[in-house]
């Protein structure tokens, strides 16, 4: 990709943001033979994500943003050949290697956004609906992706294997992250020893939903609290908080209490398999909707001892990757919607709208919803551009 000199006294902004993508993203092996390379690997990558940061969601839209400024792009890349069509970008993205792409995505997210020791990174998997292919016998792409709480990034993403589960993936992308100092918050499918043990290796702490999955374990801690509910909670130390939250209509109440003495912790069967285990939780939450009132019970293992006030909001703050990424990617980026199938291309879509997503959401200047933010992408260069430079500087 060759960048057009620019005169100094202009206050352009896409040289920076440009430049680093191809730093950052200059590794990746073109899966095109030589001689059909009309277009720049550099340059196919930064028509789409700023197409699909500008509300591209299929090929279709990405060559057709490509083609519409094709005259502001020309200011800024080289393009020879124009814009490529929408099956060049099918065609070279459903080849691209996703896991040479991935590792891209990761040692870009850690140069730019070191993670701040202490926060919460939250794993949690999302299928993405209509990737599946009944005529080839190919089910629905499942991917597992780390969320940074307080930076409210996208750190990284794993594809899980055909025939498996989140298990697999989990280790592979805690691995691939730099997590040293922070805590890691997975739902109960990653209450296993061995995704227990990656943690700590990893020089960080881990706060585990613990559920009948872990069989005596889960029996032990509950028969735990039951005695400490049944001695009107003079049978052992522990610590208590609460949390209350309102919204739409309904009335949330969060009950934590922690035991983290290591006498008693000893005597649960099989607590000793997981990596240094300090604190257990329970949370007791209540709703209420009018006059309907639900309780919940949920218990938790972490490797920490930290207050349950602390705990009890680190885990609240695991759902924001519900909140801030899987109900995002839904209806902002109609990602549940998307139909791409062949090759890599589903895969590799997703770790784009990721990249549109982590950019869109540290642009700070406007003062609105992503699916929004999107369409002012698309409207105003100018905006786009601020968009582009925001984590690519």
């Amino acid at each position: 990709m060759c960048l057009h000199p620019i005169p100094s006294q202009e206050p352009w902004i896409p040289r920076r943001p440009v430049a680093s993508i191809t730093v950052h993203f200059g590794a990746l092996r073109d899966p095109r033979l030589d001689r059909t390379k009309a277009h720049a690997l550099s340059n196919i990558l930064v028509l789409a994500i700023c197409a699909i940061i500008a509300g591209a969601n299929d090929w279709e839209a990405v060559a057709e943003f490509g083609r519409s400024k094709r005259a502001w792009f020309a200011t800024f890349l080289d393009l020879p050949n124009g814009i490529p069509s929408h099956d060049t970008f099918w065609r070279v993205f459903g080849a691209l290697d996703p896991e040479q792409f991935q590792t891209c995505f990761l040692n870009w997210m850690r140069a730019v956004s070191p993670l701040i020791g202490g926060q919460v990174i939250a794993l949690d998997g999302k299928q993405l609906r209509r990737s599946h292919d009944r005529s080839r016998s190919q089910a629905a792409i499942y991917m597992v992706s780390a969320w940074a709480t307080a930076n409210r990034l996208v750190l990284g993403q794993r594809k899980v294997a055909a025939k498996s589960n989140e298990i697999t993936a989990i280790p592979d992308l805690l691995q691939a992250l730099d997590l040293h100092g922070c805590l890691v918050t997975i739902d109960a499918i990653g209450c296993q020893t061995a995704i227990a043990q990656t943690i700590v290796e990893q020089h960080a702490d881990y706060l585990l939903a613990l559920k009948a999955n872990q069989g005596q374990l889960y029996d032990d801690v509950v028969l735990l609290f039951n005695d400490l509910v049944a001695s009107h909670y003079r049978a052992y130390a522990y610590d208590h908080a609460v949390m209350i939250s309102k919204g739409h209509g309904r009335l949330e109440r969060r009950e934590a209490w922690t035991i983290s003495d290591p006498k008693l912790l000893a005597h649960l069967r099989h607590a000793a398999d997981f990596a240094h285990l300090a604190t257990v939780m329970v949370v007791r939450l209540e709703r209420r909707s009018g006059p309907d009132i639900s309780v919940e019970w949920r218990y938790y293992i972490a490797s920490c001892q930290l207050s349950a006030a602390q705990l009890l909001r680190h885990k609240r703050s695991h759902w924001r990757i519900e909140n801030s990424l899987h109900w995002v990617l839904d209806i902002a980026f109609r990602e549940d919607e998307s139909r791409l199938r062949k090759g890599h291309g589903a895969q590799n879509f997703a770790i784009l709208r990721h990249i549109a997503l982590n950019l869109l959401k540290q642009e700070t200047t406007c003062k609105l919803g992503t699916f929004n933010k999107r369409l002012k992408a698309a409207w105003d260069s100018d905006y786009l551009l601020s968009v582009l430079a925001t984590l690519f500087q």
